[in-house]
């Protein structure tokens, strides 16, 4: 039972799916102010949809993640379940994550968890296969999930506040998948996708994702100077960003080699510290 647990959760992508329904978690207390009932019930139905999207990207998947060292031990290359197997999980994900969301949450929060759902497995995954440029309308992706909060709460889709968190979230994806990329390129090649490897020769491939990493600390400015309200916050996010700044610029215009790992890590910490201190903003907001 314990192993049979663990590979639908491997299926699920969990390790990715928490930081999706976080990042929903914050766009549902930037608007109220506040974390309840429903705001939790809110963050489970969209963590089992995140879940429902990769255990179907694992079934659309099983042919080429045979193919790539990083990937051919995931439970369907491997035989720990069957195509067929992979997918009921993925319908049990998305039937779970739909009724979780529909009583308890407006209805457009349900929609837009499935349009998140229709963007990973019905734009970003096909694409994969024709253009290494996927990225790019992948995107779409990381800025639906805080959309998802907000409008669950009651706040407009039209609001400055969220799109501006949520172009943050867009951008933010660029660099993140082109990093991916650029650790695995060689293994995309092996599987017979585009890689950007064919594309551009190692320097062109660094300055141009060095551009999107200073797209995204824009959209990171944006969001401190004209979201945020607690000072101290401002300032340790502001700390870090330049922080973020400085070091991947020495990175990138030294001579040594641009080291992809460390780059990666220190992208993804500036989104998980921008959900929290999102969260903690509106948290002190509504106290004062």
């Amino acid at each position: 039972m314990k192993s049979k647990f663990k590979i639908i959760a491997e299926l699920g992508k969990v390790r990715i799916s928490l930081p999706v329904a976080l990042s929903a978690l914050t766009g549902y207390i930037m608007f109220t102010g506040e974390l309840n009932t429903q705001g939790w019930l809110l963050t489970v139905g969209v963590f089992f949809m995140s879940c429902s999207s990769g255990a179907l990207n694992h079934w659309q998947e099983g042919d080429i993640d045979l193919k790539m060292p990083r990937t051919k031990n995931r439970p369907i290359p491997s035989g720990k379940i069957s195509s067929k197997g992979a997918f009921m999980v993925a319908a049990g994900y998305a039937v779970v994550g739909s009724a979780i969301l529909i009583f308890t949450n407006p209805v457009i929060a349900l929609i837009l968890s499935w349009l998140t759902l229709f963007f990973y497995n019905g734009v970003y995954t096909p694409l994969k296969k024709v253009t290494a440029f996927a990225v790019i309308p992948g995107s779409f992706v990381g800025a639906l999930p805080p959309l998802i909060g907000w409008a669950g709460a009651g706040g407009s889709l039209t609001s400055e506040v969220i799109l501006i968190v949520a172009l943050f979230f867009f951008i933010g994806q660029i660099p993140h998948f082109w990093l991916l990329l650029l650790m695995f390129g060689d293994q995309y090649k092996l599987a017979g996708l585009p890689s950007l490897n064919q594309i551009f020769n190692d320097g062109q491939l660094k300055r141009i994702t060095y551009t999107w990493i200073l797209t995204t600390i824009a959209a990171a400015l944006l969001v401190i100077f004209f979201v945020f309200s607690n000072s101290i916050l401002m300032f340790v996010l502001l700390f870090y960003t330049f922080y973020l700044l400085f070091s991947l610029s020495i990175a990138v215009f030294s001579q040594k080699e641009f080291a992809v790992r460390p780059a990666f890590f220190k992208l993804n910490l500036l989104y998980l510290l921008m959900m929290f201190f999102l969260i903690a903003d509106a948290l002190l907001r509504d106290i004062h």
